[in-house]
């Protein structure tokens, strides 16, 4: 699909748009050109905001006056052609964004939520159903904003290791088999960043509300190695205003009773088993080297063990999954009774070894599965609290965290809304630096793959220097 751009700086989001309707087709946009080459859209700033299809055969033009938001009179008219020339129509409306959430509450400070629902359905076009799931996480994690304050920060911390690699995975870890020996200069290294980010903290006089070890899976380390990162934390942050400690135990494979025994004792209030799925057999075609059965007991493991806030992870969409094999899978959860569930829609990144056309033809009913969980959940005594969104997500939908009342994790919530800090070390880590007046965020980057972490870790360190010049600026 060629995507035209003429006369206008929108085509970030109109390519999103575009993609968001032709996922598996190769969408180039093109800012100069003599004649559009079919099939084609054009968008125009001209004349009048335009927009003019024509597509297999398929021919449309649209038009508006110039004045007012013309991006999103853009956006507005090639949703209407595109839902024309597609025969669908897409759950998110126009919006393109990671946040809809936080979109939604600053639309309901502003005027109301009513005033914010009218806004979504009726200008952004969003369903009916999504406007409601919004409005609801909205009101589900309010509590948890409250709580962040002017000083407030997060921190994360990146273990950029994995048994094996998914097939649908875009993350840059690596597997254990291949990176193994980088742990042992990895580790040391990282332990001295996290002690540096605490001194910046402590000299900011800086409030910390989360801590989040993810990956990658955490639990690819070592018991020993586990404490060694454990103790470090615990022993450089004050923790008594830490409302979450979590640790992604993700990889049922990965989970054994000393691990289990080096969290508890420890600070960590939260674990993740992520299963993705119980079927053996879609497990095996997306790369996971462990078995249903393996789940369920790391499960029951972390439970004799006294952990009483699991969450596990599942995704929609995989490759040879079906409707009744993803319902299993629910009906599976719901037995467990774990305290939060994440339910992902498969999205098919550029880096991933799953293809977008295989991906689209095997699962045009992911919005199934999504229906069928929200309602088995929200039976179940689960409620949305946390929602986001990925650019070529299947069927244009979302990953929702569902948790039970109590059991919100406020890390998910501040690094979703975005409403203070996150301090973050590791490798492919994102530090995120919010000042709360203006609302003006920056990033500082880390070095993507463990060797360029362990190779350049001096001139990582001297980028943390930023944080105490961006409150000093900003915060001061």
């Amino acid at each position: 699909m060629n995507l035209y751009i003429h006369n206008h700086k929108y085509h970030y989001e109109m390519e999103n748009l575009t993609r968001a309707f032709y996922f598996a087709d190769d969408v180039k946009v093109i800012h100069e050109y003599d004649e559009p080459k079919e099939p084609y859209i054009l968008t125009s700033v001209a004349a009048c905001v335009s927009v003019e299809a024509r597509i297999n055969g398929f021919v449309d033009v649209q038009c508006a006056p110039i004045g007012g938001d013309d991006e999103l009179t853009m956006a507005r008219l090639l949703y209407a052609v595109l839902s024309r020339a597609t025969g669908r129509e897409l759950p998110w409306g126009i919006l393109t964004g990671v946040r809809p959430v936080k979109l939604f509450s600053t639309l309901v400070q502003q005027d109301g939520e009513e005033a914010a629902k009218h806004y979504f359905r009726d200008t952004l076009l969003v369903s009916e159903e999504k406007t409601a799931l919004a409005a609801q996480v909205a009101a589900n994690q309010h509590a948890i904003i409250a709580r962040s304050g002017k000083r407030s920060f997060s921190l994360y911390v990146s273990i950029p290791f994995c048994p094996t690699r998914c097939n649908y995975c875009s993350f840059v870890s690596q597997s254990i088999e291949k990176a193994k020996k980088l742990i042992d200069d990895y580790l040391p290294l990282l332990l001295y960043e996290i002690s540096y980010t605490a001194d910046l903290a402590k000299d900011l006089d800086l409030r910390l509300e989360s801590v989040y070890i993810g990956g990658g899976t955490p639990t690819t380390l070592s018991a020993e190695q586990l404490d060694a990162l454990l103790t470090e934390i615990e022993t450089d942050f004050d923790l008594t205003r830490c409302a979450e400690f979590t640790v992604e135990a993700g990889r049922p494979d990965t989970v054994t009773r000393e691990k289990l025994f080096a969290l508890k004792r420890h600070a960590v209030t939260r674990i993740s088993i992520n299963p993705q799925t119980f079927s053996d057999a879609v497990l095996e075609t997306i790369g996971r080297k462990h078995t249903a059965q393996q789940t369920l007991d790391a499960f029951r493991l972390a439970r004799e063990l006294g952990f009483d806030n699991i969450n596990m992870d599942l995704i929609a969409g995989l490759t040879s999954d079906t409707p009744e094999s993803f319902r299993r899978t629910i009906d599976t959860v719901r037995a467990l009774d774990p305290e939060s569930v994440t339910v992902h829609t498969l999205a098919v990144k550029r880096s991933a070894r799953v293809n977008a056309a295989d991906a689209t033809r095997e699962h045009g009913y992911t919005a199934e599965m999504l229906d069928y969980a929200a309602r088995e959940l929200t039976d179940g005594g689960w409620q949305p609290y946390y929602l986001y969104r990925q650019s070529k997500m299947l069927s244009n939908l979302e990953n929702v965290g569902w948790a039970k009342p109590g059991c919100f994790s406020p890390y998910n919530v501040y690094i979703m809304e975005e409403t203070h800090s996150i301090l973050a070390c590791g490798a492919g880590a994102v530090t995120k630096l919010r000042d709360t007046a203006s609302n003006h965020l920056e990033r500082i980057f880390n070095f993507k793959f463990p060797y360029e972490y362990i190779s350049r870790f001096d001139e990582l360190i001297a980028r943390k220097d930023r944080v105490k010049t961006f409150y000093e600026e900003y915060n001061g």
